[in-house]
């Protein structure tokens, strides 16, 4: 029995566009990408053993970026992706992401439906309504319950929120809670 050649990648910068099929019916071998994540939220990535760089001129690889990576290289591969997250406490995290589906494209033989035309809608601007409330610590950060939004109280200690219909509808008594997450200052204000 003669053994099966191994494979790899004769530049370790390419990275393909679409996974390999395995060779004489073989196992299905599935891109690793592990994420080493610093304490500062800096993050190394590794492509089946292979750094994975960012582009030129691009920030360098944050927490953040996670997201975005993982959708780049399941578009690129298409297949699963094995995906290791290494934490600086010395945690791990192990999962296996699947690329999403295709959807069928229209062929050129078939046409779609038109669409009905119709006018476009002009946009109607919001209606902002004002909450107030005095007693906060100068520059601390106040809480506006139903937790739609967050604003600075001003240096006098007073701070102003502004909320959407759609937000203020969900306050049915009319009444909306500021919170000092400093002072732990508490403001019950009716909406305006």
């Amino acid at each position: 029995m003669t053994p099966k050649p191994r494979y790899r990648r004769t530049k370790p910068d390419a990275q393909p566009t679409a996974a390999p099929a395995p060779p004489n019916g073989g196992p299905v071998v599935v891109p690793v990408v592990q994420f080493t994540i610093s304490a500062d939220g800096s993050m190394a990535v590794t492509l089946d053993g292979a750094p994975y760089l960012p582009e030129p001129f691009a920030p360098a690889l944050r927490r953040e970026s996670f997201p975005a990576i993982l959708d780049t290289l399941a578009a690129r591969y298409r297949t699963p992706l094995r995906v290791q997250v290494r934490e600086a406490d010395g945690s791990t995290f192990t999962d296996i992401i699947t690329p999403p589906r295709e959807r069928p494209s229209a062929r050129p033989w078939e046409r779609p439906a038109p669409e009905a035309t119709t006018r476009p809608v002009a946009a109607v601007p919001p209606v902002l309504h004002r909450v107030a409330g005095a007693g906060f610590v100068p520059g601390e950060d106040v809480g506006v319950a139903i937790i739609h939004a967050h604003s600075d109280a001003s240096p006098d200690g007073t701070v102003r929120a502004l909320l959407t219909t759609e937000q203020a509808a969900a306050a049915v008594t009319g009444e909306v809670i500021l919170l000092g997450r400093v002072s732990g200052t508490l403001v019950v204000s009716r909406l305006s």
